[in-house]
């Protein structure tokens, strides 16, 4: 019989050595509802597991190899945090990369600043799959996820052509800032127009679909969408954050929203009920969970953190 590791380490060189999670000097959680006390530890903390990249984005857990991809999006690499604490490249010169989801066959599907494209990556190297709406190119795909159909939904804001430290500046081909569905064999479909969608993430049951809106000239907030299996519905505020703009965001097994923001991590449930918020020392740009949702990850600027969870 061959021999497997209880945890495989994604191959690539070492940009940190195995080390164990480090404490963070933070406030505590602080929690508004007996909901999340019995998922949030009154005892949890923020901890630190990487401190040294550029721009941290696109969280991303991979069962089938056991680690935590995310992107250095400034840094133009993707990253893999191991079980053993070790970090390692996953894909080195990485066009900007910024969102990362996993298909059901496990391959990384990445929003693409760089390429202003979704692209895919297995054992035979990267593709990009779209990069042009009825023949313009995108603005610069921020975020996806991949819907239970394999449909990828992303959606393509200006900031990867407007920051030069995100992307290539340019103008935009496109008068609109959209969120789109594609699927292979299918035109690309263009769902609903915001003004700078960001994060986005379904409910449980698919139908309904929340984006992060983070209109600068407005109220920044995280919209719901009714989602019929052809059309999205009017979207209605859902939330809005403490401080800053909410970015990415991750939906759990209850149906609770876990969004980025500038004063941290902001819960709230399925009505938009605040039910706690996870103060960090600077902004945060995305989070999601492990196959289990014991542990939340954190990203936020140079930052990869960890919070275990009930």
């Amino acid at each position: 019989m061959p021999h497997h590791h209880a945890h495989p380490r994604i191959d690539g060189p070492f940009l940190q050595r195995p080390r164990p999670p480090a404490p963070v000097d933070i406030a505590p959680p602080r929690v508004y509802d007996d909901r999340l006390a019995a998922v949030l530890p009154a005892e949890a903390r923020l901890l630190s597991l990487y401190a040294d990249a550029t721009w941290a984005e696109g969280p991303v857990w991979s069962p089938a190899r056991d680690c935590l991809i995310f992107s250095d999006v400034i840094g133009r690499r993707t990253l893999a945090w191991n079980e053993d604490g070790s970090v390692t490249t996953v894909r080195d010169r990485s066009d900007f990369a910024n969102g990362n989801a996993m298909d059901a066959e496990g391959r990384l599907v990445q929003a693409e600043h760089g390429r202003r494209a979704i692209s895919r990556t297995d054992a035979a190297g990267t593709t990009v799959l779209v990069d042009a709406f009825e023949g313009q190119p995108l603005n610069s795909p921020n975020d996806l996820i991949v819907a239970s159909d394999g449909a990828i939904w992303f959606t393509d804001p200006t900031y990867g052509i407007s920051d030069p430290r995100e992307g290539y500046p340019a103008e935009p081909a496109l008068t609109h800032q959209s969120v789109y569905r594609w699927r292979e064999g299918e035109p690309l479909a263009r769902m609903i127009d915001l003004d700078q969608p960001n994060g986005l993430a379904f409910s449980r049951d698919e139908r309904t679909l929340y984006v992060a809106e983070s209109r600068a000239d407005g109220l920044p907030r995280v919209v719901a969408c009714g989602w019929d299996g052809v059309s999205l519905g009017t979207p209605r505020t859902l939330a809005t954050v403490d401080a800053g703009i909410p970015d990415g965001l991750v939906v759990d097994s209850r149906g609770w929203l876990w969004i980025s923001s500038e004063a941290g991590v902001v819960i709230v449930d399925d009505t938009g009920r605040r039910l706690g918020v996870i103060p960090t020392p600077h902004v945060v740009s995305n989070c999601t969970f492990d196959a289990e949702q014991r542990r939340l990850f954190v990203t936020g600027d140079s930052d990869l953190w960890l919070v275990e969870l009930a």
